[in-house]
């Protein structure tokens, strides 16, 4: 793809962005505080699911494996 393509393609897609966030409608200094809150806000549900996912995960596999009969990490400690 050429650097003209790219450009087009771009520019498309930001127009498809005010298009479905109806921002192209504000004023320029609205549409800018209206960005920085969406980037706030994504940015913080993106951190949140990288922090909290994998704990929630390893929690529901314990308590699944433990509900199924699976042994805990320290009984099978004692075993061996």
């Amino acid at each position: 793809m050429d650097v003209k393509g790219l450009k087009e393609y771009l520019s498309w897609l930001y127009y498809q962005y005010l298009l479905v966030t109806c921002s192209y409608v504000l004023e320029p200094w609205e549409q800018s505080i209206f960005n920085t809150l969406l980037f706030t806000m994504v940015t913080m549900v993106v951190y949140t699911a990288y922090v909290f996912i994998p704990i929630h995960t390893r929690l529901a596999l314990e308590f699944f494996s433990g509900l199924f009969g699976g042994q805990h990490e320290s009984t099978a400690a004692f075993m061996s």
